[in-house]
């Protein structure tokens, strides 16, 4: 496989909806050098500008034409046209995974959603660009087509409506699902991937990305030191059990506040926790808060853990029995990877311990490393869920940085 410009050299790349940075920071560890990122929300461009521009896991040459804030691609567009358009031919990569929920086959899928069209966003930083490259990640729904009224066709998935408009911008472009415990991740969580690559770029050997990505997951992982067997959850959160570290108090008032785990580094870590632990030596990672659960509900997932068999949601009768109308509860199953997370903390809950899971040990199943900081409120409710971006969210939404980086391997790859 073979593409002519050597990306060996200083590979760069935009991050479109970043979010709180899981895909910038596994690009960044596969070597990539950003230029910028786009996240609407405060919260998370916080996360993200604390870790990737100005902490630990910083790299990028951030222009100084654009502040180091949270901003969308439409006031991009607007209000830096002549700064984006001399861009053009300059940028490797154009990376993004836009917002989801109007496809996720978890919720409520809606053709009519507004942030499907945010897609379009992303096409129009792309004919503006114009990248070598291009990389989108979406939930799986972003390849399956929407139900249509009785008597008329249905519409068919959005991922062929982008790669369409991607086609017609010069681009060939290769799609298909990657499950993220594949590439060391200790969750289930599959997604749908397109690559993008220049048509003057493709010479007569070129191969379909997809056909030759897992002969990269070997040695990925391989380098990485990490089994070639899925990451069970234990080995990924096991250290965080609040029955052998310990509570201390976090916030609000002694008797009634929040408390947090008081985190001891194990002296045997697994090899899973040695990647994660990497540089952070014996230090506590941060957002180890529990929620603060009312007797009656450590009653109730007591007895959801007692029924529920690991890793299975609650059927019918079990939410009869436990008197709930929450579809979605899986108790993890400790010897496996985790379902895929979501942004409700509720949906799982621990696989020992009756509680939801702290936003660290969430991270940790996405493979963000301990030394990764996540600011922000924890939680938020009411109308404001669709507006803000909380922690639990910013981790529930991330691609996970592991996934990321061995994306960014193999597409520097395809430049030499």
């Amino acid at each position: 496989m073979s593409c002519q410009p050597d990306l060996a050299q200083k590979a760069t790349y935009i991050d479109l909806f970043s979010g709180c940075g899981g895909l910038s920071l596994g690009l960044g560890n596969a070597g990539w050098h950003g230029l910028f990122a786009v996240e609407k929300d405060p919260m998370a461009f916080a996360t993200f500008k604390r870790n990737l521009i100005d902490g630990k896991h910083a790299h990028f040459d951030w222009p100084n034409w654009l502040p180091k804030e949270a901003t969308t691609i439409q006031n991009l567009l607007e209000n830096y046209p002549e700064q984006l358009a001399a861009l053009k031919g300059k940028v490797d990569l154009v990376a993004g995974g836009p917002p989801c929920q109007g496809f996720s086959l978890a919720g409520l899928r809606n053709a009519k959603d507004p942030r499907n069209k945010l897609s379009d966003e992303y096409i129009k930083m792309v004919e503006i660009v114009a990248p070598k490259y291009l990389l989108l990640e979406n939930v799986r729904g972003f390849n399956a087509s929407f139900k249509a009224p009785e008597g008329k066709k249905a519409k068919k998935p959005h991922s062929m409506i982008v790669k369409a408009k991607l086609e017609k911008l010069g681009y060939k472009v290769f799609t298909d699902f990657l499950c993220s415990a594949d590439f060391g991740v200790p969750q289930k969580r599959t997604r749908f991937i397109m690559i993008g690559v220049k048509n003057d770029l493709i010479g007569q050997n070129f191969e379909n990305p997809f056909e030759v990505i897992s002969n990269i997951r070997r040695d990925f992982l391989n380098t990485k030191k990490l089994p070639l067997r899925p990451v069970k959850v234990s080995d990924a959160i096991g250290d965080l059990l609040v029955e052998t570290n310990g509570l201390i108090h976090h916030s609000g008032s002694e008797a009634s506040g929040f408390k947090q785990i008081d985190y001891k580094s194990p002296s045997k870590l697994s090899k899973y926790l040695r990647v994660i632990r990497k540089g952070v030596g014996r230090s506590k990672p941060n957002s180890l808060r529990l929620a603060r659960h009312k007797p009656s509900t450590i009653e109730k997932f007591t007895k959801i853990q007692n029924i529920c068999k690991p890793g299975v949601s609650l059927n019918d009768q079990m939410r009869l029995e436990i008197g709930t109308k929450k579809q979605a509860i899986t108790v993890l199953n400790a010897d496996e990877p985790s379902k895929t997370l979501t942004t409700l903390p509720d949906d799982l809950l621990h696989y020992s311990e009756p509680r939801i899971l702290t936003v660290r040990e969430m991270a940790r199943i996405q493979s963000f490393p301990d030394s990764f900081e996540i600011l922000g409120k924890y939680t938020t409710g009411g109308e404001r869920r669709t507006q803000e971006c909380p922690r639990y969210t910013q981790i529930g939404n991330a691609v996970p940085p592991l996934l990321a980086e061995a994306l960014g391997l193999f597409i520097k790859r395809l430049g030499n």
